[in-house]
């Protein structure tokens, strides 16, 4: 569990909502609160309380040459204690942000160095219950999606918080 002063960056696709609203409505724990439809480009990011003023220019710069991204969720994957969509057109994003910081493992190291770009449906949960998740989000795809920014965003006592949203300009 991710505690304060943890950072992301990520890229909102408000288009997916609907996904996350189906699986909340099977159970909404298995949901992450404070955070919309969004895939990570990188998480963990640096600490919350080194994004100074170069840092955050830099976060700028990257996405000014980022191209929007079309995107087309239409691939399910169920894994134990997971569902998400693929969202292979995002993957250059992913591998851009991370290539910028080699020095942070995405997921820590969890998932190796270039994990796949999706979208988190839920998280944990039985197998039942993530089958029942599932069926409720493929009647919603496929899902037409366009990537137009990365979003930086802080863990606060208060939950996830936006700290900079950093249009794509390519």
């Amino acid at each position: 569990m991710p505690s304060p002063g943890t950072t992301a960056l990520v890229i909102l696709l408000p288009a997916a909502e609907p996904v996350l609203a189906a699986a909340r409505r099977v159970d909404a724990s298995l949901v992450r609160p404070g955070l919309p439809a969004h895939v990570t480009a990188l998480y963990p990011f640096l600490p919350d309380a080194s994004l100074t003023g170069p840092v955050l220019a830099e976060v700028r710069s990257l996405a000014a040459g980022i191209a929007p991204v079309d995107v087309r969720l239409a691939e399910l994957v169920v894994a134990p204690g997971f569902v998400a969509l693929a969202a292979p057109e995002l993957q250059a994003v992913a591998d851009a942000v991370c290539g910028r910081w080699p020095e942070v493992l995405p997921y820590g190291g969890r998932f190796g160095p270039r994990p796949a770009a999706h979208l988190t449906v839920a998280m944990g949960g039985s197998a039942e219950t993530l089958e029942r998740v599932a069926v409720e989000v493929r009647l919603l795809l496929p899902i037409e999606a366009r990537a137009e920014a990365l979003q930086l965003v802080a863990l606060t006592e208060r939950g996830w918080e936006p700290r900079l949203e950093a249009p794509f300009g390519g």
